[in-house]
């Protein structure tokens, strides 16, 4: 296959290689372990002195398609594909940090990301410093000489902050910090974190990656050396993925960018609607102008992406009853699903959080989610403003 080829054609024809049966589309692996022609072939495997497939969890055609898509795709070095998204941040923690390491982080993450750094790293001797997102004096004020990663998401989860990469890229190489940037609300198509300078890209690519909510999957990429240890780390841990969720999430890729372009579009109209209704106290989409941070993500991002959130006026009651007048869109805690998505963080997502500790990080009473999906614009704006007017 030629290397001139758009990324986006590289993303559809990259392939395992062909069987004797000539297949079109690729097959699927489904197998434990792998067989060798002779004693010297499974030594040579063992000793890493060839390419060979020894233990589907170690290695496995099928997920390593997958991963080669993802590397491909954020213009990597080099990747590991996990489980979840959970084990893909946890994997790329644990692998490269140790008792007695510190690590900087945004105060805007996952709730569970939150809870493993909160609850879970003290266990292992690994402390924490999380700042705000845009206070750069923070961020500088955190840098201790036991510091040694930096770990953020933008947009963030749920309220769609976005960091600046590129000072953030400037101060974690300032320092010597690995800088891991959760690059799930974007995908590779709207934003390239290695670009500007992050280490590790991680995804769980159970949201827009897969983009019909079927399976559970995640994947670190980055710097090789980084990889190596993260791939060292999950072997022996065993937080494999599955070469059938790796199969759909292969095939899914061929798609991601006709899905990502019409997930954009609908977002951005949709949001752009509730900006004027009387019963939405505000709303929050990286391309809104009313965004804080939209001259960052016009910078960095192609697009806005599908997620964008909105305060509903009346607080914990006026959510609830919106949530339960929906008609169309899905009230899950998922997104990125060709499926409109609505869901209220402060009660499911970031639930395990304290009062103070969702209101540090702009999670509201009212904040309500939404994962746009891919019907028709006109379908989903009008459930949510019948929805709306239940809500009162």
């Amino acid at each position: 296959m030629s290397d001139n080829l758009d990324p986006i054609s590289q993303a559809i024809r990259i392939q395992t290689p062909r069987t004797p049966q000539g297949e079109h589309s690729t097959p699927l692996y489904l197998t434990s372990s792998f067989c060798f022609d002779d004693a010297d072939a499974m030594r040579a495997a063992f000793a890493e002195e060839s390419d060979d497939n020894i233990y589907s969890r170690f290695s496995n055609p099928t997920v390593d398609e997958f991963t080669k898509k993802m590397v491909m795709l954020e213009g990597a070095d080099a990747g590991f594909s996990t489980a979840s998204g959970m084990s893909a941040v946890v994997g790329s923690i644990m692998a490269l940090l140790k008792n007695g390491d510190h690590m900087i982080v945004s105060s805007s993450i996952f709730g569970n990301t939150n809870t493993f750094v909160k609850k879970y790293m003290p266990n292992f001797g690994i402390t924490y410093t999380m700042v705000q997102a845009g206070d750069e004096s923070a961020w500088e004020a955190a840098v201790q000489p036991n510091t040694k990663m930096v770990y953020l998401e933008t947009p963030t989860n749920p309220q769609v902050e976005v960091l600046d990469l590129e000072w953030i890229g400037q101060f974690s190489k300032k320092h010597n910090l690995i800088l891991s940037v959760d690059n799930c609300f974007a995908t590779p198509l709207l934003q390239k974190p290695i670009d500007f300078g992050a280490d590790l890209v991680i995804h769980s690519a159970t949201k827009w990656i897969d983009g019909q909510g079927r399976v559970l999957g995640g994947v670190v990429v980055g710097r090789a050396d980084l990889i190596r240890e993260i791939y060292l780390f999950c072997r022996v841990t065993g937080p494999t993925l599955s070469a059938f969720n790796a199969w759909v999430l292969s095939k899914s890729l061929e798609t991601l960018d006709v899905r990502m372009e019409r997930h954009c579009a609908n977002a951005l109209k949709v949001a752009e609607t509730l900006e004027s209704h009387p019963q939405v106290a505000s709303v929050r989409y990286p391309f809104l102008p009313s965004h804080p941070q939209y001259a960052i993500a016009k910078k960095q991002m192609k697009a806005g992406g599908g997620v964008f959130c909105f305060e509903i006026k009346g607080g914990v009651e006026a959510g609830r009853k919106f949530l339960n007048a929906l008609q169309m869109l899905s009230v899950t805690a998922n997104l990125g699903d060709t499926r409109s998505i609505c869901s209220h963080p402060a009660s499911t997502t970031h639930s395990k959080l304290t009062d103070d500790e969702r209101a540090a990080v702009g999670i509201t009473p009212g904040l309500i989610r939404v994962s746009t999906g891919l019907e028709k614009v006109e379908d989903i704006i009008a459930d949510i403003l019948q929805a709306l007017e239940k809500s009162l």
